[in-house]
């Protein structure tokens, strides 16, 4: 079994936040694998399903206790179903990515993110951590407000090829090929190419100066 966390505040005041990231690519997931309706649990505090994606079963959880506390409900999620850090997933969002890029690694730094500092404390850092880049907003004292706010209508196109790309991808990802989980999200998240001009049809000469 693998538990798949996606990190964010609950209630629908923060539902578009930026720091919320982490809950649309865990909704999107349950979307995407046909998972049932997520049901809430006092025990751990968090919104789960349960389901397959190939041959694993996997729990979807999204924890209930606020982003700063994540790891009360990560670490009790973990202890209830016997499992171990590496069997851990954790989408969050990442300032120090540009919108739209994704990075999955094992183990390593919180890098100053509350959430993940909470599950460090927890169950320790040998857990897999899937960032999602939302980008800085360039002064560290907006830092706050840029996460906590709504991303705007300029942003959904590529919030939504993102979330959609990472869920597409999920299956290289828990079998342990964050390489090729990477690879895939940036296929899926390049821009189009340019089309080419029709047959007999060529860019016109522009007309000479006097």
């Amino acid at each position: 079994m693998l538990l798949l966390i996606g990190l964010g505040n609950p209630g629908q005041y923060y539902a578009g936040n930026r720091h919320n990231i982490g809950f649309m690519v865990a909704d999107e997931i349950v979307r995407c694998y046909d998972f049932p309706a997520p049901r809430s649990k006092s025990r751990p505090h968090g919104m789960f399903s349960e389901g397959r994606i190939g041959s694993d079963k996997v729990i979807v959880l999204k924890p209930l206790t606020y982003m700063n506390e994540s790891g009360q409900a990560v670490g009790t999620a973990m202890r209830y179903y016997k499992l171990e850090p590496a069997d851990v997933f954790v989408f969050h969002d990442e300032l120090d990515l540009a919108a739209g890029k994704v990075r999955a690694k094992r183990g390593g730094g919180n890098a100053g993110h509350n959430g993940l500092r909470s599950i460090d404390s927890h169950i320790g850092r040998d857990y897999w951590r899937i960032r999602l880049g939302i980008g800085h907003p360039g002064d560290r004292n907006r830092v706050t407000g840029h996460v906590l706010r709504d991303f705007s209508k300029a942003d959904r196109p590529w919030v939504e090829k993102m979330v959609q790309a990472v869920a597409d991808a999920t299956p290289f990802l828990l079998a342990g090929k964050e390489a090729d989980f990477m690879n895939r999200v940036a296929l899926l998240t390049q821009p189009p190419k340019p089309k080419n001009p029709a047959p007999g049809k060529t860019k016109p000469e522009t007309e000479n100066g006097p």
